[in-house]
């Protein structure tokens, strides 16, 4: 069996710490492996040495209202990064729209903390928004959508992307209840997916965390 630590460690990391010096913590949450071979895992100090199942079990306790939803109908790259992000600013759940498979590369393993679970249409996503009684925001620069540093950004939402390039699907602007869009100055229509993603979440934690 490969330890966490041999798992999730990339080919460039210069991140962690050694084996634990001197005598072993006592603990259901720290991994033997991690202790006696050290913790090369991108994770904060806090949980060096803890195993997966502590740290997501800590995760769940803390863990915002708020949810983001993908829709992944061209295996789009970006989903990964978003996953990363979402994980960062400690959202409930992401929810990936679409295609069952997605590029994990740009979650740098992230989604094994992160809770993901996939609805296989818009329909279906929307009707589990709707009875988690989630409002679903939009974002994207089309129509109506409000600035999102003064648009309503409940502390209870469903924060739902697009593709890059095409953006969100006619189907789901139409299902949510409302647009959200981030101010631009340059000469681009829009930016990057997974940037627009930390964006909005980075607001809603400045406003509710």
């Amino acid at each position: 069996m490969v330890s966490e630590a041999a798992s999730e460690t990339p080919e460039w990391t210069t991140w962690g710490v050694g084996p634990w010096p001197g005598d072993w913590p006592e603990g259901e949450q720290y991994d033997p492996d991690l202790l006696r071979d050290g913790d090369t895992r991108n994770v904060i100090d806090r949980y060096r040495y803890w195993t997966m199942a502590a740290i997501v079990a800590d995760l769940d306790q803390r863990r915002h209202p708020f949810h983001v939803a993908i829709e992944n109908w061209q295996h789009d790259m970006n989903i990964g990064s978003i996953v990363r992000s979402a994980n960062a600013f400690l959202a409930d759940t992401v929810h990936i729209i679409g295609r069952r498979r997605w590029n994990r590369r740009g979650a740098m393993v992230t989604d094994r903390y992160q809770h993901v679970v996939h609805h296989a249409t818009v329909e279906e996503f929307l009707a589990w928004a709707k009875d988690a009684q989630l409002p679903v925001l939009a974002i994207d620069n089309v129509g109506d959508a409000q600035p999102v540093d003064r648009a309503e950004l409940p502390e209870r939402c469903v924060l739902l992307f697009g593709q890059e390039g095409p953006g969100l699907s006619p189907e789901a602007l139409a299902g949510s209840d409302g647009s959200i869009e981030i101010t631009q100055y340059g000469s681009t229509r829009s930016i990057n997916a997974s940037a627009a993603a930390a964006v909005v979440m980075y607001e809603w934690c400045r406003r509710h965390a």
